[in-house]
């Protein structure tokens, strides 16, 4: 069965970017001119998904009305014959079918999945978390991931290698390598400390992921803090199906993290003809003048 639908986790608080997301979502800060949200949003199309559930919570509104159609807005760029921002705005309304769901309590990543129970509908699924942007010169990120579950008809993940002193902020896997960019997982640890990390292969945002982990979701009990989370439900779906580990390749960007954000809007500024030139010169006289 062919991997159509996807995932979008998009009911977080933002604290680390408080005060700018007091009342606006952390997934419409702005990367130069686009909001991290669409970055993924296109991701997902060009990787070839056909449908999108995106799990909001409270001051999230901004996301679906900028997914949607603005007829005024519409109006006015086609009187003043800005043809150019017009069909810009209207790519994005037109970019895929997008659903949303509330998430009403913010209880962990693996109940925000379970929410998507009923849009799934037995299918594979792919997920992408949007504190991670992922810039792809060839093949998507999530393409990649598909090409990996079409050959092997499971559950794959999405990871790179980290530095060993970041262990402790993500979900790391154990496994044997099979392919040159491929692994059989044996475990997975979440945010293990450095001296307990079975390796420095950590789970970046991306997975396809076989409607089994519902049931499992369903019945997982809570962490310490009242979490669900989808590492222990993974943990317990490898003992019933074989689970692999992709290291895609892109580069990615946490823009969950503030050094992330700036990093990625760098760097998609620098990809930009009308930006590139100016920009670098800018860029060049400040390191130079500090």
């Amino acid at each position: 069965m062919k991997v159509k639908k996807a995932i979008i986790p998009a009911a977080g608080l933002g604290i680390r970017f408080l005060p700018a997301t007091k009342s606006q979502p952390k997934e419409m800060l702005p990367i130069v001119d686009k909001p991290a949200i669409q970055y993924i949003i296109e991701e997902a199309v060009s990787s070839g998904i056909e449908e999108i559930l995106i799990i909001t919570g409270r001051n999230k509104r901004s996301i679906e009305d900028h997914f949607d159609k603005s007829v005024e807005l519409e109006m006015i760029l086609e009187k003043k014959n800005k043809q150019n921002l017009l069909h810009l705005v209207q790519d994005i309304s037109n970019i895929i079918n997008i659903h949303y769901i509330r998430q009403k309590e913010p209880n962990g990543l693996g109940h925000a999945i379970y929410c998507a129970k009923t849009f799934i509908n037995n299918e594979p699924f792919a997920v992408l978390l949007g504190d991670d942007i992922v810039s792809s010169t060839g093949r998507p990120c999530m393409k990649q991931l598909i090409e990996v579950y079409e050959k092997y008809k499971t559950t794959i993940l999405g990871v790179q290698e980290i530095e060993k002193k970041n262990v402790d902020l993500y979900g790391i896997i154990s496994g044997k390598k099979v392919d040159e960019r491929l692994y059989l997982v044996n475990d997975l640890v979440e945010k293990p400390s450095i001296d307990n990390a079975p390796s420095n292969i950590a789970i970046i945002g991306r997975y396809i992921i076989t409607p089994d982990i519902f049931e499992i979701l369903e019945h997982i009990e809570p962490d310490s803090e009242g979490e669900i989370q989808l590492t222990d439900a993974l943990i317990d779906l490898r003992k019933k199906q074989p689970i692999y580990a992709y290291n895609f390749e892109g580069k990615r960007y946490d823009v969950g993290n503030k050094l992330g954000f700036l990093k990625a809007t760098v760097d998609f500024a620098l990809k930009r003809e009308d930006l590139e030139k100016e920009f670098m010169t800018y860029l060049e006289e400040l390191i130079k003048n500090r």
